[in-house]
């Protein structure tokens, strides 16, 4: 995300805010990492469909993230629309509603906009009216203490707010949560990864509790040749 985030030679690194300290930070690695893939591995990697992808990438881990808030203000901006026009957009909203950082280092100008400050910008973003909404339900949502962290559930909470539907709330259950077992059968990714392997959306069932993971072998699997 422009002047929040930069990988530099292999290095990924970003800007975090903490009480009144702005700047560098070093996120800790837990909740960037996600869960342990090895309880997961060891159960789909015994499934006769799943089962080849975990012996292809063994140890694929379902990415967690740094903040939840951010985390789902990112996934209601991309939906429906390419990575790169939701990196613009993001980047956008970090122009208008970000704090600066005292002098730029590299790319990184700004950490993350505060819930409040991405209510109040929404109406700004170059997006569709009715996504604008969500964006700003959603951050007023956030800072009024929707708890959106590792071990939580928040679905139900999500669902009642305009413009997020099952997908929306999966995905942020995936990567906020921490849900192994969020499932998104209507993903575009996950049907075309169902489809190669000759399968259908009922072979989840059997990887249970670890739908999530076999998720991110879906998609990983979408780019072998």
């Amino acid at each position: 995300m422009p002047g929040v985030e930069e990988v530099v030679d292999g290095v990924y690194r970003r800007t975090i805010a903490g009480g009144r300290v702005i700047g560098l930070g070093a996120p800790e690695a837990a909740p960037i990492l996600g869960a342990d893939p090895g309880p997961a591995d060891a159960h789909l990697g015994r499934d006769p469909v799943l089962g080849p992808l975990v012996v292809r990438r063994p140890g694929l881990r379902v990415p967690g993230t740094v903040d939840g808030g951010e985390l789902a203000i990112r996934a209601v901006i991309g939906q429906q629309i390419s990575v790169a026009a939701a990196r613009t957009i993001a980047g956008r909203l970090v122009a208008i509603a970000g704090r600066p950082l005292p002098e730029p280092v590299g790319t990184l100008t700004h950490v993350w906009p505060s819930p409040a400050a991405i209510a109040e910008a929404a109406p700004a973003l170059p997006m569709p009216r009715s996504r604008r909404r969500t964006v700003a339900a959603l951050a007023e949502a956030v800072a009024g203490g929707l708890r959106l962290e590792r071990g939580g559930d928040a679905r139900a909470e999500l669902l009642a707010l305009p413009g997020i539907g099952p997908w929306t709330a999966e995905y942020i259950a995936m990567r906020a949560l921490g849900d192994p077992d969020a499932w998104m059968p209507t993903d575009l990714g996950v049907r075309h990864g169902l489809a190669r392997l000759g399968v259908g959306a009922g072979a989840a069932d059997s990887w249970r509790p670890y739908r999530a993971h076999a998720v991110m072998h879906l998609w990983s699997a979408l780019s072998d040749p």
